[in-house]
C-alpha cells in the first residue's frame, strides 16, 4: 500500500436503492467492482481503494453539497470523448449536467470535465485526461 493514499471514503445516503442506480452504475462504469454488501450498505472497490455507500439508522437530513464537508468526487474520466460519453450516459440515467452554460470547460479554459449532479444533489466532477 502507498503510504498517504485513500484508503476508503464513506458516504452516507437516505435511499441505498436509489444511490445504488445512481452513484452505484457511475463507480461500475468507471471501473469500480462491487467489493461488499450488507443490508445497510455497498462497497465498491478499485485497487486499495474503496467507496461505501451506507444507509441506516443513524443517516439523519438530506445531502448538501454547499454545507460545511465533501462538496463533490472527482474522478479521472479518460480522454475527452469518454467523458462525453460517460456524461451522456449518465444523463439517460437521471444526472443533471451542471453548469451547462459552460460545458466543457466550467472549471477553466484549460480543464475540461462534466460535472453532474444526481437527484440527491451529490455532484462528480469527471475530469477529462487532455494531456
Amino acid at each position: 500500500m502507498t503510504f498517504g493514499a485513500l484508503h476508503h471514503l464513506e458516504i452516507w445516503v437516505t435511499d441505498l436503492d436509489r444511490a445504488e442506480q445512481s452513484l452505484g452504475w457511475l463507480l461500475t462504469e468507471l471501473g469500480y467492482r462491487e467489493f461488499d454488501r450488507w443490508p445497510e450498505g455497498v462497497s465498491y472497490a478499485m485497487g486499495a481503494t474503496y467507496l461505501v455507500l451506507e444507509s441506516g439508522p443513524d443517516v439523519s437530513g438530506s445531502h448538501d453539497r454547499r454545507r460545511a464537508g465533501v462538496n463533490h468526487l472527482a474522478f479521472h474520466g479518460g480522454r475527452p470523448e469518454e467523458v462525453e460519453r460517460l456524461a451522456y450516459k449518465a444523463h439517460q440515467r437521471g444526472w443533471t449536467l451542471m453548469f451547462a452554460d459552460r460545458h466543457p470547460h466550467a472549471g477553466g479554459a484549460g480543464h475540461y470535465a462534466a460535472y453532474l449532479e444526481n437527484a440527491d444533489g451529490f455532484e462528480v466532477e469527471l475530469v477529462a485526461d487532455t494531456h
